[in-house]
């Protein structure tokens, strides 16, 4: 369980040196390098905050320093350092008083993975407290410099909110005549627009987000009455933090004409005609928008020159440049006029198409290839062939980066071994390269499209005599060099990237299909399957659940439903509520990592769990006598309870002959048998 890789500045209040050091190697274990001081008295603490702080960390009480105090001496001082009170016991009201007092968090002491959990978790929310405030005074700078360019403009430069003014510059209020910035206060915008044209400044004001161009011709009309022509350019911006639009005027001269052909110019390649890579890019950012908010589609091909090289070294620069000129001719006659197209590179167009996906494009991409393939070019009379190689990404709801797409696209066309061929980007490809590179999150996504996540089946053996086999059902994940990867490692990824509950279903219903398999060749034969605790919080996982065991024709006792402890303390409320409705569905339930929490049989009075799995620390330990009589009180109050107990990791005979005078009611370890892809083993054999 790993949080950030970072040093932790860790202050601990408890009076007990060893479990101070008890904690610090919690974290220490956890991989991060951790400075840390115990506070002694509330004159340590006072001196200790004049330094930076991360955490604090209170026992429940201590002789030195009361921990409210300490919690009012942080609030005094104003220190944002995050509070993790631990409880000596695990009652609501502790933790409401804990948390009222100014504590992020509250647990029960002893829980030592969810305190490394909640710490990872209050530590990141630090780190963005603080990257938070980074940002506002950089921001507050940046508005005061914005401010004084706004200021000192000599564009007429102002702010509008729901059409009325809330700021305009000095070279604003010259351009209409007003004397100040008072006379603008409360009026409408349209009130400075000309008669004739304000139906479509009101129609430019409203959908000016959904349009290509942002540009409007009209006339404005100054404080005089008098009209001039003008250029309205509108764009979202904030004033005072607060959502509105930006309106830049630029007052059109005689010279208007000059001046949009050279705006226009500064878009345009000019050797090809077609737009320049500055502001294709544009263009693709306006697509990238238009995906994500109005879920309309685009495609991009990337198509580059074959031979560019060796055709510029044998014709030169001048005859390239003409070469290029007719392929861009030959470009616009095959594409529809919508179609934007661009020279992105010195051998490289491309070609944005909104509406469609790289698919329904392929078909007019494959007659391109065909057309230049047999284009020849005149060059100052010389005749001259190439081919194209095209590489397309499309752009949909998933993909806000137009730059991604870009690169998409790009590394298509180079990967093509042929030249004249295209290549549409395939997710699966990249997920699979990634995995390659040796991406964990890859590796899992790849497994749960591909059906590649491998099952074994290690046997739960009843040492009290039992007609039912039992088999514990371990999920494995192999690296695309054919490694195992820890399933600690790819599980902990799988939880953090949301991908748990999905292993999850997955598990269920390849294990629901090999059990129906296997049962159907006279085995009685139940699995343990796991359950994250993504799944104990989710809704839909019973009618779900209910309908794939119908389907299988499944007896649901065939199934026993594992959750841990840590999990289930964790979510409490969700693992009740799922374990009734597996009671309604007649599934079994067991309860794993059992005994390592402050009050172990709390949780099972809330849950009606028939199997009790218990840790695998007191297995370890069992050469200990004190220990060995600590496991058979556990068991034995199971029992009391009608569970049905499960020992795991049994290694040897010895470990065996105590678990049977314990009267544990299953075993389970490599001295009977490891984890195998088969469940074949016999359990005749242990009669």
């Amino acid at each position: 369980m790993a949080i950030d890789k970072k040093t932790i500045r860790l202050l601990i209040l408890e009076d007990s040196q060893n479990e101070a050091e008890r904690l610090v190697s919690l974290f220490r274990n956890a991989g991060n390098a951790t400075r840390v001081h115990r506070l002694i008295s509330s004159e340590d603490l006072l001196e200790a905050l004049k330094h930076s702080w991360d955490l604090l960390i209170c026992s429940p009480t201590s002789d030195c320093l009361d921990p409210h105090e300490a919690l009012s001496s942080l609030r005094k001082q104003g220190k944002d350092i995050p509070v993790i009170m631990l409880l000596a016991d695990n009652e609501p009201d502790s933790v409401t008083e804990a948390l009222m007092l100014g504590a992020q968090d509250a647990l029960p002491q002893g829980e030592d993975e969810r305190l490394v959990l909640v710490a990872r978790r209050e530590l990141g929310n630090l780190e963005e407290r603080r990257a938070r405030r980074s940002a506002e005074v950089a921001l507050r700078e940046a508005e005061k410099r914005c401010q004084l360019l706004l200021d000192s403009s000599v564009d007429a430069i102002a702010y509008v909110h729901d059409g009325m003014h809330i700021y305009a510059n000095r070279a604003y209020l010259e351009l209409f005549g007003f004397d100040d910035a008072e006379e603008l206060e409360g009026l409408p915008m349209i009130d400075l627009i000309g008669a004739s044209d304000q139906g479509a400044f009101k129609d430019f004001l409203k959908n000016h987000q959904q349009l290509d161009n942002h540009e409007l011709a009209c006339a404005g009309v100054r404080t005089d009455n008098s009209s001039f022509p003008s250029r309205i350019t509108l764009s979202p911006a904030a004033y005072d933090g607060e959502p509105c639009i930006q309106v830049v005027i630029r007052a059109e001269t005689a010279n208007a004409e000059l001046e949009e052909k050279l705006r226009e110019i500064s878009s345009l390649d000019l050797v090809t005609g077609l737009y320049n890579r500055s502001h294709f890019l544009e263009l693709m950012d306006n697509a990238a928008h238009r995906a994500v908010h109005e879920e309309q589609q685009a495609s991009l091909a990337y198509i580059r020159v074959d031979r560019y090289a060796a055709l510029l070294a044998d014709m030169g620069l001048g005859a390239i440049d003409l070469l290029l000129t007719d392929l861009a001719g030959l470009l616009r006659a095959h594409f529809p006029q919508d179609a934007q197209l661009a020279r992105f590179g010195d051998d490289v167009f491309a070609v944005l198409q909104t509406g469609l996906s790289p698919q329904q494009q392929r078909p007019l991409l494959e007659a391109l290839l065909k057309k230049a393939e047999g284009h020849l070019f005149d060059i100052n009379g010389r005749t001259a062939q190439t081919t194209l190689s095209i590489g397309v990404a499309g752009l949909n709801d998933t993909t806000p980066k137009a730059g991604e797409v870009i690169d998409r696209a790009q590394r298509c066309a180079d990967q093509l071994d042929e030249p004249g061929t295209l290549k549409l980007f395939d997710p699966a490809e990249e997920l699979a390269a990634a995995a390659s590179r040796g991406s964990v999150v890859a590796m899992v996504q790849q497994a749960l499209e591909q059906n590649s996540f491998r099952l074994l089946f290690q046997p739960v053996i009843s040492l009290r005599g039992d007609e039912h086999e039992h088999y514990e059902v371990l999920l494995r994940l192999l690296s695309p060099s054919g490694q195992e990867v820890p399933p600690d490692e790819f599980l902990a990824v799988a939880r953090d990237s949301g991908m748990g509950e999905k292993i999850d279903r997955w598990v269920i219903l390849s294990s629901i299909k090999l059990l129906a398999d296997h049962r159907s060749k006279g085995h009685a034969t139940r699995l343990f399957v796991h359950l994250s605790s993504a799944s104990l919080q989710d809704p839909t996982l019973l009618p779900w659940l209910s309908v794939a065991l119908k389907a299988a024709r499944l007896p649901s006792d065939a199934l026993v439903f594992q959750f841990s402890e840590p999990d289930a303390i964790t979510y409490l409320k969700q693992a009740k509520a799922l374990a009734l409705g597996l009671k309604d569905l007649h599934c079994h339930i067991a309860l794993s990592q059992f005994g390592c929490a402050l009050n172990p049989f709390n949780t099972l009075r809330h849950l009606p769990v028939d199997f009790v799995k218990v840790d695998g620390s007191f297995t370890k330990e069992l050469s200990d006598p004190a220990n060995q009589e600590t496991l058979k009180t556990m068991l034995a109050s199971l029992h009391s309870q009608a569970k049905l107990t499960i020992v795991p990791f049994v290694e040897s005979a010895s470990v065996l002959a105590t678990l049977w005078q314990a009267g544990t009611n299953y075993i389970q370890g490599y001295y009977l048998q490891g984890p195998s892809q088969s469940m074949d083993y016999n359990f005749s054999s242990d009669d």
